[in-house]
């Protein structure tokens, strides 16, 4: 597709959308009630005790089984953390061994760090790009930019990064960025043992990954 230049969509039957839109229209129908997805209040605190139960049947994106056994571990408070749990459980973050150690940080039974790079870089780079998610590289987002800043990718370098990361349903071609990772931040001061890890983790994205505007979306 990429090759003849061809636009390429995915156009996605979501019932669960069709459910939620019946139901804002059932709302003003027979109670005068106008809502709409952006107006509905993001911090209604039942709602994130029932989330914290796991009761999320009929819930969109998170009512499958694996997001149910997800929800009371994770335990979401706020609308991000709702994000964080559309993204973590995907085969990207689970197999790039990033899910227990979010969740260890999440419940504080380990400690955020932010390994620092060479004293003549900027200490808190790491921090800048992990910092919302504790360290742990969720989403593609934060990959290609932990590229980019830890390791000196160019744009068009982070990009086809990128492009490898979004290749999950064939043959990746995401190893050939390894060596150029793991060395550009061991060049800028990082451990190399820290620096593989970091590619190992990014690697997972090859395994379908979502990107941070996507599980916003969701």
């Amino acid at each position: 597709v990429d090759a003849l230049n061809f636009m390429k969509v995915d156009v996605l039957a979501l019932g669960m959308l069709s459910c939620i839109r019946k139901a804002l229209a059932l709302l003003k129908d027979e109670k005068g009630i106008e809502q709409s997805l952006s107006s509905i209040e993001a911090d209604d605190q039942e709602v994130y005790d029932m989330l914290c139960r796991g009761d999320s049947i009929g819930l969109f994106q998170v009512e499958s089984r694996a997001q149910m056994s997800m929800l009371p571990r994770l335990k979401p408070r706020k609308f991000y953390d709702l994000v964080i749990q559309v993204a973590i459980v995907r085969p990207g973050p689970i197999q790039g061994n990033m899910v227990h150690p979010y969740l260890r940080r999440r419940a504080e039974k380990e400690a955020v760090v932010f390994p620092s790079p060479g004293p003549d870089y900027p200490q808190d780079e790491l921090q800048q790009v992990l910092g919302d998610t504790l360290g742990v590289p969720l989403f593609q987002e934060q990959a290609m930019r932990l590229a980019i800043v830890a390791a000196a990718f160019t744009d068009d370098e982070a990009n086809g990064l990128r492009r490898a990361m979004a290749t999950f349903r064939h043959v990746g071609t995401i190893n050939s960025f390894k060596a150029k990772m793991v060395e550009g931040m061991v060049r800028r001061g990082y451990a190399r043992d820290f620096a593989e890890r970091c590619f190992a983790q990014i690697e997972g994205f090859g395994s379908y990954g979502f990107p941070e505007s996507h599980a916003a979306a969701f």
